[in-house]
């Protein structure tokens, strides 16, 4: 009898065993948590309060498709026990938190990812300053590794193995293209001059060959990742690598590398819009090239190097993941873990909530991509030649605020380069070039061929116009100077503070809107906007730099001023929404289904005194215009599941939402 049981035991352990789920590949992945605390060398009985009972609870509540936990953070300090002689380990252990969250995750078939900072590395560069990156006066940096030197190889990629040995998923490397900076390193200025033959090395922006040294610099880069990336494949095939911004809006270029997906953590202010931009840029990437890709939240909002951390409430965060997830991709979420690696077991009930809110969308939301509306332009050209940074998305700021600026209009946008674009601009009603100075020759006139054809054309600056001064149809005045101004809508002066380029209409192009330096209409001061044929097409023109002075003052003129002109060449989009300015829509094909998202974007999301909210009203009564070629079979109000009546006449759905809590799917079925 104790053989029988002992056999029937063994059976049921392995048939629990086979049972257990396999983690998902971060491809199939939808929602996930990560933890990190940025070990020190202070840190002492690392993992003394952290249980197996506490993270298998929070992996039942939440469940996560995966986490990604705390390994190597800046100070380059491990929170496991390293064997890598190079490397540098908290002071002491209470247990293996590495082990432990192995351990659980794969009992719940969850996939766990490491958190482990690559270029920034003070503690190995303590040990071994000959590792550093030397910038223009000689001196060596005592946090930012080289990529020429031996980092990669004798600290970086054994480390990364000997975690790979623990079953870990893969690793989400921080601190990477945005610490990467120019390299006088003699390895690497032996590397530049015989690479590109150029002798005379270049100091600053004023030198020749300066820009040349800083597309050596971020190749070098790029095989700096290549290098740790194809390592750890050969070492462990199923290792999933992402460094994280890569190909984004940092570093807007073709994937040539072959990490498995693409991720960034958003802004912990203004989270909101910062999802609305850096979620467009990933999806346009991941269209082209074929790779996944998340966005990741804080969950506290913070001023940069204060320990003013106020937790934001699962309300507030999810008006962030529906902006992700709105897009296509996946999203996560970002906690602290406590100096002993535990989880503060308080927030469960935040990301618990903040699980049922994207679970519910996932049906409506995964793999989406967007039906061809309006192109903004996210120029490579322009970022690399005027990008005081070799990765960073500085340079981008007057597209976010011009990209919100539409979004606030209910317009579909996306965030498309170069080469997401080129042979494709005439599936796009509309592109917009916002202040962009420099296009590269053929694409400038891909651009104008384009609306030649009949495509639509909006340019957005008092430096950009420049390139289409002709098709415009005007004259330059003088250079463009800083002017305080204010335009109009409507009769209402919305306030201007940046450049402006003065022009002179030629004749038979109508005007858009004057400039006033007087706020006084009845005196206007120029040409704000015009517009002109342009073949079979059009194309029209904002003579002053929009996206700082809407991102500084949030002015609802502006925001008029700006979709006033879009509507004038853009007639007849998809959809149209009336009810509401504080709504943001994307219009994306779901599995050969129509899905328009509708997110409620009101809160102070955008204030750097407001740190969260937990109330957000409801905006109701929306009317939805949908240009459809036949009638739908219904029309769905996901995930709250409510048919939603419509009349169907000439081409057009006509359908009310009567609320929009925080994001709703309209799901028309064709």
């Amino acid at each position: 009898m104790k053989q029988f049981a002992f056999v029937l035991c063994a059976l049921l352990t392995s048939t629990v065993l086979f049972a257990q789920k396999a983690p998902l590949r971060r491809a199939d992945s939808f929602f996930g948590l990560h933890f990190d605390f940025h070990a020190n060398v202070n840190d002492s009985l690392v993992g003394k309060t952290l249980t197996e009972g506490m993270i298998d609870s929070l992996l039942t509540a939440v469940k996560p498709d995966f986490i990604q936990v705390d390994s190597k953070g800046h100070p380059g300090v491990t929170s496991y026990p390293t064997k890598v002689s190079s490397g540098t380990q908290v002071k002491s252990f209470a247990k293996d938190p590495l082990a432990l969250f192995r351990k659980v995750t794969q009992k719940h078939g969850v996939a766990l990812y490491v958190h482990y900072s690559g270029v920034y590395d003070d503690a190995a560069l303590r040990k071994h300053p000959e590792w550093a990156v030397i910038d223009a006066s000689g001196k060596p940096s005592t946090q930012k590794t080289s990529v020429h030197g031996a980092y990669v190889d004798e600290l970086m990629i054994p480390q990364l193995k000997e975690i790979a040995d623990y079953g870990i998923d893969g690793v989400w490397v921080d601190g990477d293209c945005w610490s990467t900076v120019l390299d006088y390193s003699p390895l690497a200025l032996s590397k530049f001059q015989q690479q590109t033959g150029i002798t005379a090395v270049p100091k600053s922006k004023q030198d020749e060959h300066y820009l040349d040294f800083m597309n050596f610099a971020r190749q070098s880069f790029k095989n700096y990742v290549g290098r740790y990336t194809d390592q750890l494949h050969q070492y462990k095939p199923s290792f999933q690598v992402a460094s994280n911004w890569a190909y984004s809006s940092f570093m807007p270029e073709p994937v040539e590398l072959n990490i498995d997906f693409m991720s960034g953590d958003l802004t912990p202010m203004n989270g909101v819009n910062s999802a609305l931009f850096e979620s467009r840029v990933l999806a346009a990437q991941s269209r082209t090239y074929k790779k996944p890709w998340d966005l990741m939240s804080w969950s506290f909002n913070t001023a940069w190097n204060t320990s003013n951390h106020g937790p934001k409430t699962a309300l507030n965060l999810s008006q962030e993941a529906a902006e992700v997830i709105a897009t296509g991709g996946g999203y996560q979420c970002y906690f602290t873990q406590n100096r002993d690696a535990s989880i503060r077991v308080q927030q469960v009930k935040t990301m618990s909530e903040l699980a049922k809110f994207v679970r519910a969308r996932q049906p409506y939301t995964q793999g989406a991509s967007a039906v061809p509306q309006i192109a903004l332009l996210y120029s490579l050209a322009s970022f690399n030649k005027y990008s005081t940074n070799l990765y960073g998305n500085g340079i981008a700021e007057p597209v976010k605020a011009i990209l919100t600026a539409l979004m606030d209009g209910q317009n579909a946008v996306e965030v498309l380069a170069e080469h997401h674009l080129k042979g494709n601009l005439a599936k796009y009603p509309l592109i917009i070039i916002p202040e962009w100075i420099y296009l590269e020759p053929d694409f400038l006139q891909e651009l104008k061929t384009y609306a030649q054809n009949g495509g639509k054309l909006l340019v957005i600056g008092a430096e950009a116009v420049k390139n289409f001064s002709t098709e415009l149809g005007i004259e330059l005045n003088g250079t463009p100077q800083k002017q305080l101004c204010w335009v109009a809508n409507n009769g209402d002066l919305g306030l201007v503070n940046d450049l402006l380029q003065k022009v002179t209409l030629k004749a038979g192009n109508p005007g858009l809107g004057n400039y006033y330096v007087n706020q006084d209409t009845r005196f206007p001061s120029g040409i704000a906007a015009s517009m002109a044929d342009l073949g079979k097409g059009k194309i029209a023109g904002l003579y002053f730099n929009f996206g700082l002075s809407y991102r500084n003052f949030q002015s609802p003129q502006l925001r008029d001023f700006l979709n006033g002109i879009v509507k004038k060449l853009f007639t007849n989009p998809m959809v149209e929404v009336q009810g509401s300015k504080l709504l943001h829509v994307t219009v994306n094909d779901v599995k050969g289904k129509l899905a328009i998202n509708l997110i409620n974007a009101s809160g102070n999301h955008n204030s750097d005194k407001v740190y969260t909210y937990d109330e957000l009203p409801p905006l109701t009564d929306l009317n939805l215009r949908i240009r459809l070629p036949k009638k739908p079979l219904r029309i769905v109000q996901q995930p709250e599941n409510k048919p939603l009546l419509f009349v169907y006449s000439n081409g057009v759905a006509s359908v009310k939402v009567p609320k929009v809590a925080v994001h709703s799917i309209v799901w028309v079925e064709k």
